[in-house]
């Protein structure tokens, strides 16, 4: 409420005195304002001051703190145990099935592309909610030292008001809003921005399916280098023994001049070249089941005892028709997917491009209240609509639209290059995985000949009709033969997985985390069987986004 004062007859010969003194009442009444004001700024000037201060002293002490050696091992061991936590321990020997099922659940890599591809869909779900309108509920309070007083002139005749000054605001007073606004551009953009982060979804589910396929051949190349290992080991080690032994035996006899100097040399120089050939051998086999137990995320020093099995290795494969598995790999491959997703995304980036060029429609209605108790209601609402047009958008239009055009054209190039490029691969791979298998096939009938010339050998060694000499030479070959064996079977291996990732075949699985380690494993047995059978994938077949799990 505005109070009207009245003036006094005393108040008013009071005015003409010093109207008359030749004192301006108005010029008295401002600059005893600006004093005032000047009074009352200094306490908040200084509590500016003070708080500055304190800010810019809280943000100079802050130094960088390097990691305590006791934090970085504390933390390493609490890693180590969450690294392990839910995998089911080891309790026998590994058969590749096994091993491909436990590196699809246990391995972290494999854990970590889950994890991106379940954060893409959690993206997608969160942005399906931009394109609703914003409903905003707010709510503040107000305070002042002194009223909000405003003085008011008539206009017609320039003189002060009556009621002058005037109070309009309340000291202190609350205020609270419930307003809906909805932006018909920020709609649009959102709606294709949503489609964009379903590609993107799409997209990560084909990144991790050609990690699995990566993870496939790097278990199965691994399995058989560590069978090769878990084989060779002993027998490596007995032939160094056995070489070692001989070498002494014939420096002995070269102190005792029992053989021509030149003769002994040439024959120490044939049981070190051996040796030397043993050790490669053993150091090369040394590292195959370290990486086997890591793929698998088994415990650090894990003695591994891995399972042989035969088969796996087919020749129904290069006897399908080439036009058959061109049309599997073009369906079912995960980097021509993702190029063609990559091509939907270009086209969606393309139409929000042009979208930005049209006017802005914004609609708002809002409830709102204010305990004021100058203002005559306290409540009311409020709707409006704002039309606002960029007209320097028609100037950008032709460069913004070539802009566009030219994001489209180039993801449709790198999407025919990725395709000419698989069809390529799907001939290499094949041609790859036909060399390796013949490469098996020779290096084991060589292996088979050197086996049974090394029990003849050790046949004439029980009857000692032969030297050291030559029982460890024969005993390298026909190790040397068994190493190449198992080094030509992993690489049919890593082929065959190969070819299988450029056609897109990969083990029919549902949610990884929640299957058990013993379905996985019947999964992956049928996959192989399916894979030995030369059964392509159809393109319903390729793995859906729920195996993300």
């Amino acid at each position: 409420m505005v109070r009207f004062v009245a003036c006094s007859p005393s108040s008013v010969a009071r005015q003409k005195n010093i109207e008359a003194e030749g004192h301006d009442p108005g010029r008295i009444r401002s600059a005893a304002a600006a004093n005032g004001k000047a009074q009352r700024r200094s306490p908040w000037q200084l509590a500016t001051v003070l708080g500055a201060a304190a800010l810019m002293a809280a943000c100079a002490s802050v130094q960088p703190e390097p990691l305590k050696v006791g934090e970085i091992k504390s933390q390493a061991a609490l890693d180590r145990n969450l690294s392990q936590q839910g995998v089911d321990p080891i309790t026998g020997p590994l058969s590749l099935e096994e091993a491909i099922a436990r590196a699809l659940k246990f391995n972290l890599d494999r854990r970590t592309r889950l994890m991106e591809e379940a954060i893409a869909f959690n993206q997608l779900d969160a942005s399906r909610y931009d394109m609703l309108p914003k409903l905003v509920a707010s709510a503040g309070y107000s305070t002042r030292s002194e009223f909000a007083t405003s003085r008011a002139v008539d206009s017609v005749t320039g003189q002060p008001s009556l009621a002058n000054p005037f109070i309009s605001s309340d000291k202190s007073h609350t205020a609270s809003d419930l307003g809906l606004t909805w932006n018909l551009l920020d709609f649009g953009l959102s709606y294709y921005g949503a489609k964009q982060n379903a590609d993107r979804a799409l997209i990560a589910v084909e990144r991790r399916r050609k990690a699995m396929h990566l993870l496939i051949q790097d278990v199965r190349s691994a399995f058989w280098r560590t069978a090769s290992a878990q084989k060779l080991r002993g027998e490596v080690k007995s032939a160094i023994s056995l070489a070692e032994d001989a070498l002494n035996d014939a420096r002995k006899a070269e102190d005792e001049r029992l053989r021509s100097p030149l003769d002994a040399l040439r024959y120490q120089r044939q049981l070190l070249e051996n040796l030397r050939l043993l050790e490669s051998i053993d150091q090369e086999l040394a590292t195959a089941r370290i990486e086997l137990t890591h793929l698998v995320n088994a415990p650090a020093g894990t003695e591994l005892q891995v399972l042989e099995s035969s088969g796996t290795l087919s020749r129904r494969m290069l006897e399908l028709p080439m036009e058959a598995m061109e049309a599997a790999a073009i369906s079912g491959n995960a980097d021509l997917r993702e190029q063609f997703y990559n091509t939907r995304l270009a086209s969606d980036e393309a139409r929000k491009v042009l979208l930005r060029l049209f006017p802005n429609l914004n609609l708002n209605l809002g409830l709102k209240y204010d305990n004021d108790k100058y203002l005559v209601h306290d409540h009311w609402n409020a709707a409006g609509a704002q039309l606002s047009f960029n007209l320097l958008n028609l100037f950008s239009l032709p460069s913004q639209r070539k802009l566009a055009e030219a994001g489209v054209t180039l993801a449709e190039q790198r999407r025919l290059a990725a395709q000419m490029a698989l069809l390529a691969q799907v001939h290499i791979a094949r041609l790859q995985y036909a060399n390796a298998l013949q490469q098996y096939q020779r290096s084991d009938a060589i292996w088979v000949v050197d086996d049974r010339i090394k029990m003849h050998m050790s046949n004439r060694e029980q009857a000692q009709a032969s030297s050291k000499l030559e029982t460890v030479a024969n005993h390298t070959t026909a190790i040397l033969s068994q190493l190449r064996r198992y080094q030509s079977l992993a690489q049919a291996h890593a082929a065959a997985s190969r070819l299988q990732a450029t056609l897109g075949m990969e083990p029919q699985l549902g949610s990884v985390h929640e299957a058990s380690l013993a379905e996985l494993k019947a999964a992956i047995a049928a996959a192989i069987q399916r894979w030995e059978a030369g059964d392509l994938p159809s393109h319903g077949e390729v793995a859906a986004p729920a195996s993300a799990g």
